[in-house]
């Protein structure tokens, strides 16, 4: 590509008079960096490093870095991610790709469900794996879940669709039977309400002929839940009315108490947060600063559902991943 080209891609200026006239291929890591290279970085030791190893361009946005080398192309841009990203904007369009945003509960399932992960690309919410993983690879279809960067990379980018034939059959909070397509899943560890994740992620690997198998669902990072005993060793469902419901997002912790609320008026639940966290139509949970005072809190209140947010189920040291038959 040519010095002129980089300059209109993105909107830089030149601040010198280079021998070089045109690159051949970009990084925005000095190790990465070839000869012949156009390297973005406003950070001076990563810049000597990129220089060093054949950069033939720098892309800055800083105007305190040191220029050692004039017979190299040197690009001043008003902000440097913006200007990596206006170039990424042009490598997409060549590679004819397809982007699509999903909310970080279609991510799960997706890569959940899928038996290969050759055919998509998993964009990283780190803006410089995410410029090296788009600019370097020969994939045509990419899924990310940070809104802001996806708007750098393709605002027009897609979203998930729902038109799969599929609904619940019967549920409880954490199991549900399903109907998708032709098949009927039995008392799955799926939560009622985020079948119509599941739903858009299945129709996504239809459209996309990605292959996949709803068989390998399983209870999410986003709403784990562990019977426990008194003591807070975990045990089977059948021997305990005491769950702990490790969560990371609050929306699913109001939508599971307005379902156990309409199924389940004798359940007392509870919610754990950090400090100072609001929750939707709750006016005091009960707020922790460490794994103590979680085990605490669980030790000392009646309850059947223990909300707990911001934790790691590890912040119960007895609890197991899975129940034993034996």
């Amino acid at each position: 590509m040519k010095i002129e080209d980089i300059l209109n891609l993105t909107e830089g200026v030149l601040s010198n008079t280079p021998k070089v006239q045109a690159i051949e291929a970009a990084s925005v890591y000095p190790s990465k960096i070839d000869h012949g290279d156009l390297f973005f970085s406003s950070n001076q030791e990563e810049i000597d490093k990129a220089i060093e190893n054949g950069a033939y361009a720098i892309v800055y946005d800083d105007e305190n870095i040191v220029k050692n080398d004039d017979e190299i192309a040197w690009i001043k841009v008003s902000d440097i991610q913006l200007a990596a990203f206006k170039l990424i904007r042009y490598a997409v369009i060549k590679k004819e790709a397809s982007f699509y945003l999903l909310s970080e509960h279609e991510l799960t399932f997706l890569k959940m469900i899928l038996t290969h992960k050759t055919n998509v690309s998993f964009i990283s919410n780190d803006w410089r794996k995410a410029f090296e993983q788009i600019l370097n690879s020969d994939d045509a279809l990419f899924v990310g879940t940070d809104k802001e960067l996806m708007q750098l990379i393709k605002p027009d980018a897609k979203k998930l669709e729902r038109e799969v034939d599929g609904y619940p059959v019967s549920d409880t909070l954490f199991r549900t039977t399903f109907k998708v397509g032709h098949y009927v899943y039995q008392e799955k560890e799926l939560i009622p309400f985020h079948l119509e994740y599941l739903l858009r992620v299945v129709h996504f690997c239809d459209e996309q002929e990605l292959p996949y198998s709803i068989d390998r669902i399983k209870y999410t990072k986003h709403f784990l839940p562990v019977f426990i005993d008194m003591k807070l060793k975990s045990t089977r469902p059948s021997n305990s009315d005491r769950v702990a419901i490790f969560t990371d997002n609050l929306s699913d912790i109001a939508k599971a108490r307005e379902y156990v609320m309409s199924s389940n008026m004798w359940v007392k639940s509870i919610v754990l947060t950090p400090p100072k966290t609001k929750v939707p139509n709750i006016d005091h949970p009960h707020w922790f600063n460490n794994e103590e005072e979680v085990r605490e809190i669980l030790k000392s209140i009646h309850f059947n559902y223990a909300f707990i947010y911001n934790a790691d189920k590890s912040i119960l040291h007895t609890i197991k991943e899975e129940y034993s038959l034996f």
